[in-house]
C-alpha cells in the first residue's frame, strides 16, 4: 500500500482525535494522586494512557502543523515548537510516572507525594529536586503552546476555527486554576480535549480547506490543495 501525504495527514487526524477521547476518558473518575494510588494497577494503567495521549497528541499537531505551514506564519511555527516540546516533556513525565514512582512509593512516599503535590498545585513540604522545574516547564510549555497554536490554527482558516479558539481559551482557562480552588482541576481538560478531537476531525476530513487559486499566466483548471474536494 503505498504511502501518501493525504493517508499521512488523515492518520495524524486520527490521532489527534484519539487523544482528546483519551485525554477526557482518562479524567472520569480519576482518584486522588497520592504514593498510595501509585502502587495500584488503576495507576499503571492510567499511566500508560498519559503516555499514549501525549504521543497521539505529539503526531496529531504534527500532522496540523504542516497541513497548513504556509498559512500559519511565524506565529504557527512558534506555536507548534513550544506546543510540541510541551508533549515532549509531558511524554519524559508520564513515563517517570509510570516506571519510576510506583518504586519510590514504597520506599519513600513522601517523596512522591511531594511530586504529586506540585502537579496538583499543592503545598509541597519536601525537596523533588529537578522533577519541580521539568513539570514547571511542562505547564509553560504546554500552556503557552496551546494559546500560541491555537491563535495560529484560528488565524490560518484552514481547519475547523472553533476548536482552533477552544484550543486557545481552554489553555488560557487552566491559567485560572490557582484563582478556583474548589473547582475539580480535571474539568480543565475538557476543553482541551474537545478541541483536539474537533482539529483532529478536521484534518482528518478536510472539513476547511483552502480554495484553490489560479496562478496568473497559467493555462488549464488550478491545482487542488490536499483534502480538497
Amino acid at each position: 500500500m503505498p504511502i501518501t501525504t493525504t493517508k499521512l495527514t488523515r492518520w495524524a487526524g486520527l490521532s489527534a482525535a484519539a487523544a482528546g477521547l483519551l485525554f477526557i476518558g482518562v479524567q472520569i473518575n480519576h482518584p486522588h494522586l497520592d504514593a498510595e494510588f501509585a502502587t495500584t494497577t488503576e495507576y499503571a494503567v492510567r499511566q500508560s494512557l498519559k503516555v499514549l495521549i501525549a504521543g497521539l497528541s505529539l503526531v496529531g499537531i504534527t500532522g496540523m502543523y504542516l497541513r497548513q505551514v504556509a498559512q500559519a506564519g511565524v506565529l504557527g511555527l512558534i506555536g507548534y515548537l513550544v506546543f510540541g516540546a510541551g508533549y515532549l516533556i509531558m511524554i519524559s513525565i508520564e513515563v517517570i510516572g509510570a516506571v519510576v514512582l510506583p518504586t519510590l512509593a514504597r520506599s519513600t512516599p513522601g517523596y512522591v507525594n511531594d511530586v504529586f503535590a506540585t502537579v496538583l498545585g499543592d503545598p509541597v513540604s519536601g525537596d523533588i529536586g529537578a522533577m519541580l522545574g521539568l513539570n514547571l516547564a511542562a505547564a509553560v510549555t504546554f500552556l503557552g503552546g496551546g494559546l500560541l497554536f491555537g491563535i495560529a490554527l484560528f488565524r490560518a482558516r484552514v481547519l475547523a476555527r472553533w476548536a482552533a479558539a477552544l484550543l486557545a481559551a481552554g489553555s488560557v482557562a487552566t491559567l485560572l486554576l490557582p484563582l478556583l480552588p474548589q473547582v475539580n482541576d480535571r474539568l480543565f481538560a475538557l476543553p482541551i480535549g474537545a478541541a483536539m478531537i474537533g482539529l483532529g476531525y478536521s484534518l482528518w476530513s478536510g472539513l476547511r480547506t483552502t480554495p484553490a487559486r489560479t496562478v496568473p499566466g497559467t493555462v488549464g483548471p488550478a491545482v487542488q490543495p490536499e483534502g480538497a474536494k
